[in-house]
């Protein structure tokens, strides 16, 4: 079985990435989780719960790896967004980091209860722009992997 490898992207063109990947929000201090990558959605949307806001910040718990991280970050506003169930929800949004193999990307993020979606965040096709090129089959292309040591 063979390990397929990113294509080396040369200068001006996109980054062939994974439709599942491993991302880190820098900003956060969280470490590395996965995240689907979906050119039909059209933001990203970042599992939270407890989303508390005010006029200028937000703040709410990310839950990952069996830990809940705590954050607080500016509040950007409010958006109307249509999830994959049709229904309209109007979310916070917060600006932050988001790390992609050794690219960072600062985008723009709704906070939601993604509870029964499998993995805590989804980034549409708008939230990774024109850096990357999604291969419908693969998996963590330009993610780090652990090593398993002998």
């Amino acid at each position: 079985m063979s390990t397929a490898r990113p294509k080396q992207a040369k200068d001006g063109e996109p980054t062939i990435i994974g439709w599942r990947e491993k991302v880190s929000l820098p900003r956060l201090g969280v470490g590395t989780f996965s995240a689907k990558i979906d050119t039909g959605a059209r933001s990203a949307a970042l599992h939270a719960t407890q989303i508390e806001r005010d006029e200028f910040h937000v703040t709410f718990v990310l839950p990952l790896s069996r830990r809940n991280h705590h954050c607080r970050l500016p509040l950007k506003g409010m958006r109307r967004v249509k999830s994959s169930n049709g229904q309209i929800e109007t979310r916070a949004v917060v600006e932050t980091d988001v790390r992609i193999g050794k690219i960072t990307l600062r985008m723009d993020v709704t906070l939601t209860d993604r509870t029964d979606m499998g993995v805590a965040m989804l980034l549409g096709r708008n939230s990774i722009g024109h850096a990357f090129l999604v291969h419908p089959t693969k998996t963590n292309l330009i993610s780090a992997r652990k090593r398993k040591t002998p």
